[in-house]
C-alpha cells in the first residue's frame, strides 16, 4: 500500500518517526496478510473488532469499525458482536467499544 498516492494513516501517523512500523503495516499487515483468500475480509474485520474489544484496544476500533462497514459488515452485525462479547470480554470493554461504535456510526 506503501505505493498508493495518498500517504496512509500508518504513514501519517509514524512516517517520519517509525518508517519499519509503517511498512510492516502498509506493506505486510494490509498489503497482504488482509489479502489471504482463507478469510473473507468481512471476517478479518469481524474478528479483528473482537479481537480489540477482548484486548481492550478501543482507540484502534474507530478505525476497524469503519473499515469492517466498507469490508461488508452491517452496523447491526457489529453491534451484536460487541453485546456478545460483553460476556466474554467484560462490561467495561464491551462499553467502551460500544461509545466507539455510537460514534463512528452516529457520530455522537
Amino acid at each position: 500500500m506503501a505505493d498508493e498516492l495518498e500517504p496512509s494513516g500508518a504513514e501519517k501517523m509514524f512516517g517520519d518517526f517509525a518508517p519499519g512500523l509503517v511498512h510492516f503495516t502498509d506493506d505486510v499487515l494490509f498489503g497482504e496478510v488482509w489479502k489471504r483468500p482463507q478469510l473473507s475480509p468481512r471476517d478479518r474485520s469481524l474478528v479483528t473488532v473482537a479481537a480489540l474489544l477482548t484486548g481492550g484496544n478501543a482507540e484502534q476500533l474507530t478505525f476497524h469499525l469503519q473499515y469492517a462497514k466498507d469490508n461488508g459488515a452491517t452496523e447491526e452485525e457489529l453491534t451484536e458482536v460487541i453485546t456478545h462479547l460483553a460476556f466474554y470480554a467484560g462490561w467495561p470493554k464491551a462499553f467502551s467499544a460500544m461509545a466507539v461504535a455510537k460514534q463512528v456510526f452516529r457520530g455522537a
